[in-house]
């Protein structure tokens, strides 16, 4: 039954009464506490809940396994140490520059802006990232626009975090405003999975902003299975791409959430109905306390075979694992020592 109540709420009052309590998710979603409440609160001290009621009302009620919860409950299996799941797996450290930049690859680099997301993903493999020694301040955007200059190849700024799409549009535009100053600068990608979990954020504020900025405007949206993408939630984005906003998705390859050709196939085509273009689909991160979504690369090597076997070539993302050190994401398909 769809809940019209998140449709007709603005963004910022879903945004303030997210769910941070593992009782209280396991309640909404009617399942019953004993050993799931224990392991979830014990992950959520080490990385905190945080869903969206308007995300939590696309689960299925009573279904432990369902793909959109097992992406965000805590689970007591992200305490467990393994050798090659570490803090930082894409040497993320080394690429931090100066407070809010992160220059990994040549023509382009990724500027933080917050720390805050409005769903954390148990696998998300910035987790661990001190947000708070590299959120830019104000006076820090004379620097930002120094390095930039200093780097000519530079034609590109992503906008991550966190997630960029949780600040307001008056914070947003500021910074847009300044990046658009860089004569150097053509394109501006905005990483976010917020009009996923929250699609009222697309407002007609930010659609003005994104479409009226002299900056060729990419928004990537995350999302990894199709049950995400309701129709409320696909009308909302499709707002975006009528305005010929260009609209792509990545997603994770998840043990458990869509580490099935079928789910991957149903995930490409109902982004495409919405006017959405697969872009990458990305192996696991190996960052510690994500261990229980890794998958075999056999296993990962057959699923993606199967898809390029059962979708058009157009509706195919691209396989990759970003490799610290790196300049650009490796393509994994058909390599079996990932």
């Amino acid at each position: 039954m769809i809940n019209y109540l998140y449709q007709e709420q603005n963004w910022q009052t879903q945004l303030s009464d997210l769910i941070t309590d593992p009782l209280e998710l396991l309640e909404i979603l009617k399942l019953a506490p004993d050993q799931l409440l224990s392991g979830a609160i014990l992950a959520s001290e080490q990385f905190k809940l945080r869903v969206p009621r308007a995300f939590a009302n696309k689960i299925e009620k009573s279904n432990i396994f369902d793909p959109l919860l097992l992406q965000v409950l805590p689970h007591h299996l992200e305490l467990e140490d393994h050798a090659d799941f570490v803090t930082d797996p894409l040497g993320e450290e080394q690429a931090n520059q100066q407070p809010g930049v992160l220059h990994k690859y040549k023509s382009r680099f990724l500027l933080t802006l917050t720390g805050a997301c409005a769903v954390h993903c148990r696998y998300c493999f910035r987790r661990h990232f001190p947000y708070q020694e590299n959120l830019p301040k104000n006076d820090d955007w004379i620097n930002i626009k120094n390095y930039i200059e200093t780097q000519s190849n530079i034609n590109e700024v992503i906008l991550s975090g966190g997630d960029p799409l949780t600040l307001s549009n008056r914070k947003l535009k500021l910074w847009i405003d300044r990046l658009e100053t860089v004569n150097q600068l053509k394109y501006l990608r905005v990483h976010s999975r917020v009009p996923i979990v929250i699609p009222n954020r697309i407002d007609d504020e930010l659609i003005s902003i994104f479409k009226n900025s002299r900056l060729r405007i990419i928004l990537v949206v995350h999302s990894n299975h199709a049950n995400e993408l309701d129709d409320f939630t696909c009308a909302k984005i499709n707002s975006l791409v009528k305005e010929n906003i260009t609209v792509l998705n990545q997603a994770v390859l998840l043990k458990g959430v869509n580490d099935s050709v079928q789910a991957l196939c149903n995930l490409s085509y109902r982004l495409f109905d919405a006017g959405i273009m697969p872009y990458y689909l990305h192996v696991l991160d190996k960052v510690k306390g994500a261990h229980h979504f890794d998958l075999n690369p056999k296993v990962i090597d057959q699923i993606y075979k199967d898809v390029l076997a059962n979708l058009p070539g157009y509706l195919v993302p691209k396989l990759v694992r970003e490799i610290a050190g790196e300049q650009n994401k490796t393509p994994l398909f058909g390599v079996t020592t990932y």
